[in-house]
């Protein structure tokens, strides 16, 4: 089985015009935001009974492809910000993640084929291939070292995690020791992901559309990848070219890691594949990153950013290089409104 997958996306990349480090970059591309290339077919084993059809897949065997990488070196960033995010109602630890107990299942790569399944209960030390509609994991834990936690195939639907851990196991991925996706979308209809608390992947939540909230992203992970360089680094990514909409509500976002270890942007809203257009970005709290949120850039519209915290935990305007970039102020539907620093300060595109 053969995948071609994977941005490689340093902190100095251009990609397709775009400089995502450095106080210039405001548009641009920043890598696909999903696996992407040939769909393998699931290996062959054992199914699981407690889930029906489920099979364990094989690991891709072909390297992402890069897209430009920085020289590896310097240092990520820091800070703590936990009082400020409980007193705030904002998703943190306490309130994420599983609330039963679990059961271990040793899963290694699972490929789930069949619809309806619903994975509840469950403690995997391995990552989930979804080739089936209306699946639905809930009050799991995921610890992955593959390519991705979760990953919806193209031509399914209807996914929903809610109320799950997915960590990334540092130094034991395929991406020379890292996991790049913790939940990608690469179907053409939205998914869900609620109550979840993700950790240590390169990208978190990555989806051109999807219904994103109430979930807790932290500790992105910075790693150098099969390139040679850092991988780039973002909490939510799309890349562009979406046929829905992409709606992220009140999360919190927290991306420490500093722009010479590959940061991209808490919020990345990229036109890699096509124009972005239709979401929401409304009632988070999002930290870090080169810029904290990437607006989609010169033909972006129907981008309505609302009553959002920048925090300063990291950064005195939020991201290293400001709060924002590549907003289009001009665009049809692009609102931009009620969006604060964590100290009170008013931000507006291009103020920072």
């Amino acid at each position: 089985m053969a995948i071609a997958v994977f941005l490689s996306r340093g902190a100095a990349d251009t990609g397709a015009g775009r400089t995502v480090a450095g106080p210039t970059g405001a548009s641009g591309s920043a890598g696909s935001s999903s696996p992407a290339g040939a769909t393998p077919s699931p290996g062959s084993s054992t199914p699981s009974p407690a889930i029906g059809n489920a099979t364990s897949s094989p690991s891709p065997t072909k390297k992402p492809a890069d897209r430009g990488a920085a020289t590896p070196g310097g240092s990520s960033g820091g800070g703590d910000a936990t009082g400020q995010i409980q007193a705030g109602g904002f998703p943190n630890a306490g309130n994420t993640g599983p609330r039963i107990a679990l059961k271990p299942h040793n899963t290694g790569a699972l490929s789930i084929n069949t619809n309806g399944t619903v994975i509840s209960g469950w403690d995997i030390t391995g990552s989930l291939d979804i080739y089936a509609n209306n699946v639905t994991v809930i009050d799991s834990r995921i610890r992955s070292d593959n390519w991705w936690g979760i990953n919806l195939r193209p031509g399914f639907s209807g996914l929903r995690v809610l109320h799950t851990t997915i960590t990334g196991l540092p130094g034991k991925g395929p991406d020379n020791g890292g996991e790049d996706y913790a939940v990608s979308n690469m179907g053409g209809s939205s998914i869900e992901v609620g109550w979840t608390n993700i950790s240590e992947f390169g990208n978190m939540l990555s989806m051109g559309q999807g219904d994103l909230h109430d979930n807790y992203l932290h500790d992105v992970s910075e790693f150098i990848n099969q390139s040679g360089g850092w991988q780039h680094a973002d909490a939510i990514i799309s890349d562009g070219g979406n046929s829905g909409s992409l709606v992220i509500r009140h999360n919190t976002l927290l991306n420490p890691v500093g722009v010479d270890h590959g940061a991209s942007g808490s919020v990345g809203l990229f036109a890699d594949t096509g124009t972005v257009s239709n979401a929401v970005v409304d009632g988070n709290w999002i930290a870090g990153g080169s810029y904290a949120l990437y607006g989609g850039g010169a033909g972006a519209t129907g981008i309505k950013v609302t009553n959002n915290i920048f925090s300063t935990q990291y950064h005195p305007n939020c991201g290293e290089y400001g709060a924002v970039a590549a907003w289009n102020a001009g665009g049809a539907g692009n609102v931009w409104s009620n969006n604060k620093m964590s100290d009170g300060r008013v931000v507006t595109p291009g103020s920072s």
